[in-house]
């Protein structure tokens, strides 16, 4: 039984060589889908979190009042950061925008202070919002409460809509990429054919014969998956580099799932589509091989 071993592993080193080619090139191709996804829900959330309110303060309240009605912005779990703006700030703000000084024709700032927050992106929907704007219109220190509507409701149906075209797209390419897989390792195994059935016919085990293909597919599949993780995490440096902003939207935690994901499917596909094959060409007559 040990030469029929040492000429398996010479004669099948080619063929596995080209299916972890095959299944890295695949592998890299749905991860950098994954990335894109990444990015898109990463993107949907920052876009969600510059939703700027701004609550503006009435004329003539009391120190204390405006005090407690920061604090009360601070404390609340949509805020994400805030900024009080005074009646001075506004002015700067007013003239940095390019506008007209009015101080030939009043007398006095018209501008009222205003405390100007930003939401974090689970609260950033029409129904949320419309919430925050009663709630805080309540309060004795507040004149008014002014969020950007129609920006909120086109945003929300704008990424509603990418988010589902990619959810169609994942799972078509997902689909696609099993196929592609299951059809690499069958094309590698192939070229074994002969050697599984000669295996047989000499007195080896079904165990016997498909263990160490099925070794030899848990280690490619790994093998393919980092070679695919390394093309990837290039891609994504080249497009950092190239695009710096992007740097913002890295999230290691979810590259580290997507990293994985990409080893266990290229280990799992790879180990089921060769146990499968040489399953089938056991059951095959000697004949049907040819």
């Amino acid at each position: 039984m040990a030469q029929p071993g040492k000429g398996y592993a010479k004669r099948s080193t080619p063929s596995y060589v080209m299916a972890i080619i095959g299944v890295s090139v695949v592998l890299f191709l749905l991860g950098i889908l994954g990335w894109i996804v990444i990015n898109a829900n990463k993107l949907g959330e920052y876009f969600k979190e510059n939703v700027e309110v701004r609550v503006y303060v009435r004329e003539n309240v009391s120190a204390k009042d405006s005090a407690a009605l920061v604090n009360y912005i601070s404390s609340q779990p949509y805020t994400k950061s805030y900024e009080y703006v005074t009646k001075e700030l506004a002015k700067q703000k007013y003239l940095a925008d390019g506008n007209k000084d009015w101080g030939a024709v009043l007398d006095k700032n018209p501008l009222p202070a205003s405390v100007n927050f930003k939401i974090r992106s689970q609260y950033a929907t029409t129904d949320s919002l419309t919430k925050i704007q009663a709630d805080l219109s309540q309060n004795i220190a507040v004149s008014d409460v002014q969020y950007n509507q129609s920006l909120v409701a086109n945003l929300n149906t704008i990424i509603n809509k990418i988010s589902l075209i990619l959810l169609i797209v994942v799972v078509v390419i997902s689909v696609l990429v099993i196929i592609l897989i299951d059809n690499t390792i069958r094309l590698a195994m192939f070229s074994n054919r002969f050697l599984i059935k000669t295996m047989q016919m000499v007195g080896a085990t079904r165990w016997f014969i498909a263990k160490p293909m099925d070794i030899r597919a848990l280690i490619n599949g790994a093998i393919s998956g980092i070679i695919a993780i390394a093309g990837i995490v290039g891609i994504i440096f080249l497009a950092e580099r190239w695009l710096p902003e992007m740097r913002a939207l890295r999230d290691y935690t979810l590259l580290g799932g997507l990293f994985i994901v990409i080893i266990l499917f290229g280990i799992g596909i790879s180990f089921f589509s060769t146990h499968r094959s040489v399953i089938k060409y056991l059951k095959m007559k000697l004949d049907d091989l040819y």
